[in-house]
């Protein structure tokens, strides 16, 4: 079997398991729905002539809870499988993650300062209560990465191995940080602070969905664009500049890319771990290195792999929920344990 064939075939079937995924994903939860009832009323919010018995609670359920519960799962999975494909393109390891560059741990550090010290803030204007942990995380996510950037380039150049260095220093710091606010934290807060660390697709909204929809679209548009520079950087960096491509500039590009994109994810649903890292390395050991197929599939991957972990999250406990971190977490551990017992063998 050729590799075009393959590829097809992994990104059919990728399409087809994220369709079932969001099926699924609308039809199940403390109240299950029947998958076709949740088919007729799902064709009926888009506008489409379907009538049936008892539809208007399906669809009410779907329209107010399920539909943008799915769509956050949706583009938070997406975004960090691209991003960790755009880490392990940059630093050229199959085993890199998204939180190399620090952008989980600095939007972990803002959220624990909007959650513990947000109390206490006097001024924020009553509108903008609900967005101020977003905010704080996403801010600081964007701020740490900067920094991570900024201390990596030297004489026009961007050292990966400085960049690296650096995310391990700060993300270290920026956990310390958050270990003293944790310490100031009285109950209430430090259970808020926990969960939101554990990370949770409870409580979406519409208001909260948009501002990521708009950065996963950017996200999944631009990174397929710079798949053959991606191609070329596997060669190393001298490689890619004898072939034309400008290194310094996509190296900034995927930093930014990267911050922009998991700061929005983090900052929507909290901490989120092993999307970014296991999706992109399960599908490169099926499709090969080629990021024309790598990106795609790897955004199809992890959008279903987060819609089925939170059905996980959903049910296991059902009526109480796991935060889906701990879920991710359970799937991802166990598979990176096999990936380092698999190369040494």
């Amino acid at each position: 079997m050729s590799a075009s064939v393959r590829s097809r075939r992994l990104l059919i079937f990728l399409g087809v398991l994220l369709v079932l995924a969001i099926w699924l994903s609308l039809a199940l939860g403390p109240v299950s729905l029947p998958l076709l009832d949740t088919l007729r009323a799902a064709l009926r919010m888009v506008g489409l002539p379907v009538t049936a018995a008892g539809l208007e609670q399906a669809e009410l359920i779907l329209g107010q809870i399920r539909l943008p519960r799915t769509l956050l799962g949706l583009a938070v999975g997406a975004v960090l499988a691209l991003s960790g494909v755009a880490m392990q393109g940059l630093f050229r390891n199959p085993l890199a993650d998204p939180g190399l560059v620090g952008v989980s741990s600095g939007a972990a550090l803002g959220a624990a300062v909007a959650i513990v010290a947000g109390a206490s803030l006097g001024g924020v204007p009553a509108a903008f209560e609900p967005y101020l942990l977003s905010f704080c995380a996403f801010v600081g996510g964007l701020g740490v990465t900067a920094l991570v950037y900024r201390l990596g380039r030297h004489d026009g150049q961007t050292s990966v191995a400085t960049m690296l260095l650096a995310g391990i220093a700060l993300t270290a710091l920026a956990g310390a940080a958050i270990g003293l606010f944790t310490y100031m934290a009285d109950d209430s807060t430090l259970r808020s602070l926990t969960f939101w660390n554990m990370g949770s697709l409870n409580g979406a909204s519409y208001a909260r969905l948009w501002p990521l929809l708009i950065v996963a679209l950017a996200v999944s548009l631009w990174l397929p664009r710079r798949a053959r520079a991606l191609n070329a950087l596997l060669l190393g960096e001298s490689e890619a500049r004898h072939l034309g491509f400008e290194v310094e500039r996509l190296k900034r590009e995927l930093v930014f890319c990267t911050a922009l994109g998991v700061g929005a994810a983090v900052a929507a649903a909290g901490l989120i771990g092993f999307i970014g890292l296991v999706v992109p390395h399960l599908v490169r050991l099926i499709a090969g290195p080629d990021h024309r197929i790598l990106l795609p599939a790897s955004a199809l991957a992890g959008a279903s792999l987060l819609l089925l972990a939170d059905l996980v999250a959903r049910l296991a406990l059902a009526p109480a929920e796991l935060p889906i971190g701990i879920v991710t977490a359970m799937i991802g551990a166990p598979f990176f344990l096999y990936l380092l017992l698999r190369g040494r063998a």
